[in-house]
């Protein structure tokens, strides 16, 4: 072994090699940054650019870009509330309300600390436990898959803070939304509503900006001011160097999350949107006081999420180099690239070919170092983006948000999800629900219908007495039970039980709040006796998952509605205070704003995508934020340039089609200039 680590040391110290994990890195960090695009799609556009490099430096290249991408992501989910990929959705919930409160250099200093130390965790892993694991994994099947989702759907629980049920009940409801489309088993069509758009179901790249993103830019343009609420953002560097010590204060959540990482990341299918919510509902569960204060602006919510969401990486490795079984979709593509460079994964790639394996390893480490190092390097400058004011700062971002949301199936049907469920997101977010779980209930629901119907078909009722499964089957209901019944037994034993039971009276369910928490549930309660009633016919496979999930879904409302167990509390999720203007004026502003996002959606249908933001980016500038015509043509034109190079000539992403671009095709035929044809 000892001389298959010198051979990959060797290997990889080759200045070229050297260079190529420095491009891949840097490549990788500026995908991060760019909101719904992500290291898939990275690793698919420039993997037909490695297959004349040498097969070491090419899959020093693709490690590069995939390990180091879930480091940059953290830069828009802490300045704008925009995770960059769905693997930072948790970061968002703590990070963002940091750079609110002017220590966006405090959350970076500790997000890039946490990672780099998270990523070399996985590295490491990856070097000791390929061996060991290999026996283990052959005794992971879809029972104990489907326990692993059902115990990341009870950390939804413990990002719920003082909402457990509704967060449970709109889990249920991301369920529901993820049944939609063609069932995988037998072949059914649930709720498609003769829309081919429907038929692969809704991608999850617009619903998560949905969700998350376009909210707060909307709270921003209505607030009119800047991210930081301070105004400033002063010594960043000193908060950054603050960060790292945060993290080094809190190394045990760092390695605790790190291994939740690495574990759950070298079994295939689960993905790090489910690590990363996973690490963070342990963490809030395990630290002191994190019930309380994660999801407002609690730093060690950040390191958890960012240290799981690195060493993932490292464990998603495990089943790809030792069975040629991809942890991830990304590994799938970096599984490719092995077979194009003939390497073979498998025993014969971690016995006769283990210098292979360990050139890999040390290109995970030298990828989170350097990724970390240029994230320190610029972070103080990132930081300031946090004093733009929203005038100039929302019309950009948003119109950056769109790009991204199109490219989760490349189809207009995107931008149609991403209103309605900026609208969700947005109405949520004004209520005080939280909106992890729906996204949570979403990305796991596809999974655990797959896992069940397997676990039942291959092995009736006997899977839930497996070992591993009553472990943590056992687990999530411990997890989700505990609090209500802590809850209970303090009302039931307290030192004064007599003022108690006057708080039941006076906060329960004849309390003002809860009333108005039934009426706002209604909806809800609607939608899932809809799920139950329209999905008599289907065949019995099929409506399995979404009618267990609409009774669960109207169990929990009911239960809501009903508790006596305390009042109604303002939730944590909201990530930032309700903005202080009246409310006729909010409600008028944030009419503007989403009929701007309208707008921009009618300017891509007729004109194309490009031309659309360009004239949205501008017009929002002069009319929504009362910038100067000059100015506002100056910086729209200029960001514009920004985007059509990236998108267009670096990643070649795929434009939507508009009339006045099939007008142009039509009437000018084959002679169409290229640049029109991109452009329209």
């Amino acid at each position: 072994m000892l001389d298959s680590v010198v051979d990959a040391l060797v290997i990889l110290s080759d200045p070229s090699r050297i260079a190529f994990v420095v491009l891949g890195t840097t490549i990788g960090l500026m995908i991060g940054i760019i909101p719904g695009i992500g290291g898939l799609v990275g690793l698919a556009l420039l993997l037909p650019f490695t297959f004349n490099m040498d097969p070491y430096a090419a899959l020093a290249f693709l490690i590069g870009i995939s390990a180091v991408t879930v480091t940059s992501d953290t830069i828009p989910a802490v300045l704008f509330g925009v995770p960059g990929t769905v693997g930072s959705a948790a970061t968002v919930l703590d990070g963002y309300p940091m750079a609110r409160r002017g220590e966006a250099g405090r959350a970076f200093g500790a997000a890039f600390s946490s990672s780099v130390i998270g990523g070399l965790f996985g590295a490491t892993v990856l070097a000791l436990l390929i061996p060991i694991l290999q026996p283990l994994l052959k005794f992971i099947a879809s029972p104990e898959l489907l326990a692993i989702c059902i115990l990341g759907m009870t950390m939804v629980a413990a990002v719920s803070q003082g909402a457990m049920l509704k967060g449970l009940a709109l889990a249920c409801f991301g369920i529901l939304i993820a049944s939609i489309g063609d069932e995988s088993q037998t072949g059914e069509l649930r709720w498609v509503y003769d829309q081919i758009y429907l038929w692969d179901g809704l991608s999850l790249i617009p619903i998560a900006l949905g969700l998350f993103a376009v909210p707060e830019l909307v709270d921003l343009a209505i607030g009119r001011t800047s991210v930081s609420q301070k105004g400033l953002v002063d010594k960043t560097r000193w908060q950054q160097w603050r960060g790292v010590s945060d993290t080094l204060n809190n190394l045990p959540i760092v390695f605790r999350s790190a291994t939740i990482g690495s574990s759950l990341g070298s079994i295939p299918g689960v993905g790090a949107a489910v690590i990363d919510w996973i690490a963070y509902g342990v963490a809030a569960k395990t630290v002191k006081g994190g019930s309380e204060s994660f999801g407002v602006g609690d730093v060690r919510g950040v390191i958890a999420s960012e240290s799981a969401n690195n060493a993932k990486e490292g464990g998603a490795l495990i089943p790809t180099l030792a069975f040629g079984v991809p942890g991830s979709a990304s590994m799938a593509l970096l599984l490719g690239a092995f077979m194009m460079h003939g390497i073979n994964p498998g025993p014969n790639l971690l016995e006769e070919n283990l210098h292979i394996t360990y050139t890999l390893v040390f290109s995970v480490a030298l990828a989170n170092i350097i990724g970390a190092g240029l994230c320190f390097a610029f972070a103080d400058k990132l930081a300031k983006v946090a004093t733009i004011r929203s005038m100039y700062l929302v019309p950009v971002v948003l119109a950056v948000t769109v790009i991204g949301a199109f490219q989760g199936g490349r189809d207009m049907g995107d931008l149609y999800v991403l209103v309605i469920f900026s609208l969700i997101g947005w109405y949520f977010k004004r209520v005080g629900w939280p909106r992890p779980p729906l996204l949570l209930g979403f990305v796991l629901g596809d999974l655990m219908e797959g896992y069940l119907f397997i676990s039942v078909v291959r092995y009736e009722f006997a899977w839930l007495y497996r070992p591993a499964v009553l472990i943590l089957l056992g687990t999530a209901v411990f997890l989700t039970f505990w609090p209500a019944l802590k809850n209970l037994w303090t009302y039931l034993v307290g030192k004064n039980s007599e003022i108690a039971v006057s708080e039941k009276i006076k906060n329960g369910m004849f309390s003002g709040q809860n009333i108005k928490s039934a009426v706002l549930s209604l909806p809800l309660f609607i939608i899932f006796i809809f799920g139950i009633y329209s999905s008599e016919q289907w065949d019995f496979e099929a409506k399995l998952m979404p009618v267990t999930a609409c009774y669960l879904g109207l169990v929990l409302i009911l239960l809501d509605f009903s508790r006596i167990t305390g009042r109604i509390e303002s939730l944590a999720l909201n990530s930032q205070k309700q903005i202080d203007i009246v409310p006729h004026l909010y409600y008028r502003r944030a009419l503007k704003q989403f009929l701007w996002i309208f707008f921009v959606l009618i300017l891509v249908k007729l004109v194309g995508m490009l031309p659309a933001l360009l004239l949205f980016v501008s017009s929002h500038m002069i009319v929504d934020g009362k910038i100067s015509i000059g100015r506002a043509l100056l910086i729209s034109m200029a960001s514009w340039f920004c985007m059509f190079g990236i998108f267009d000539y670096v990643l070649h992403i795929p434009w939507p089609d508009s009339l006045l671009g099939k007008a142009i095709v039509e009437a000018m035929g084959n002679e169409t200039p290229y640049l029109l044809r991109r452009l329209f």
